[in-house]
């Protein structure tokens, strides 16, 4: 392969590790606030998309239907928090593992109910068209995808550096007893955080839908690739989950283009070498923190 095709497959992985990022950086987000790992992260993000097409189809511009969705997307993610997740608040790990794996079929059943499971199109959000140099094309929607990740990531730095509530979230994901201590609500940060995870995956699901067609099913893929992706860059890390969703996506896109044995059929197995491996040489991942336990 030349060295251009090479480049224009470094630009495929790099948007599809883009998509793969959001989606993990909400469940390095909801994993930092609550120590829960949120199997039903994709299918929040899937109907986020799908409510995202249904303003859409209702007659909205897409750039106004965005704002309420992720506002939707936001408030149901508190709501989730509230409702679901508060009530078992401290139960063993197996069981927080079910609930959200409950939720999972909730979500997914849902949105087969209202919308049913019938493949639909999703519009593209940016311009047709590319851009092209030396042998290369980067469509607008590749770049597109990029500048929406960078701009999320940006504003969640910006959050958390700068303003008063970041400072809480902050303090709560590091130690809840003494934040509760110091006077922060930790409930109502703890439910701030579900929001803003549902946000941020509601990005994922509709950068998603125009490339893969939506439809109840469509993030179970995603979310695979997204969990590679945490645990490549660390469960408590988001600048690692972003870092990490790229390395998979060009990955993931390398070994399908590179070894004919793979192909496209069985690029699926790459996530799951790479968590196998992580897991094995290091477990806290590339950005992530050994926990260390005094006895």
């Amino acid at each position: 392969m030349t060295v251009a095709g090479f480049l224009q497959q470094l630009i495929e992985g790099l948007t599809a590790g883009a998509i793969y990022a959001g989606l993990a950086l909400a469940l390095v987000l909801i994993y930092r606030f609550t120590g829960i790992v949120n199997f039903a992260q994709g299918e929040l993000a899937m109907f986020s998309a799908f409510l995202a097409w249904q303003f859409v189809e209702s007659g909205w511009p897409f750039w106004l239907a965005l704002p309420a969705t992720l506002a939707v997307s936001f408030l149901g993610g508190m709501l989730i928090e509230r409702v679901i997740i508060r009530p078992v608040e401290g139960a063993p790990e197996l069981t927080l593992v079910i609930v959200t794996v409950g939720l999972f079929f909730f979500v997914n059943a849902a949105a087969g109910w209202i919308w049913s499971y019938q493949v639909k199109s999703f519009p593209n959000p940016f311009p047709e068209g590319a851009f092209r140099a030396g042998g290369v094309t980067a469509g607008y929607g590749s770049l597109g995808v990029l500048g929406v990740v960078a701009a999320v990531m940006g504003l969640l730095y910006s959050l958390f550096r700068y303003t008063k509530i970041g400072l809480a979230m902050r303090a709560v994901a590091c130690n809840p007893q003494s934040a509760r201590l110091v006077g922060i609500r930790v409930g109502t940060v703890l439910a701030l955080g579900w929001g803003l995870a549902a946000l941020v995956g509601a990005v994922s699901g509709v950068l998603s839908a125009p490339l893969l067609f939506l439809e109840p099913n469509m993030m179970g893929g995603v979310l695979i690739y997204a969990f590679a992706a945490a645990t490549l860059g660390g469960f408590d890390s988001p600048g690692g989950a972003v870092v990490g969703g790229l390395i998979v996506g060009v990955a993931e896109t390398l070994t399908g283009a590179y070894l004919d044995v793979i192909g496209t059929e069985l690029k699926i197995g790459v996530p799951l070498v790479i968590i196998l491996g992580v897991l094995l040489v290091r477990p806290q991942g590339l950005f992530g923190h050994a926990v260390v336990e005094r006895v």
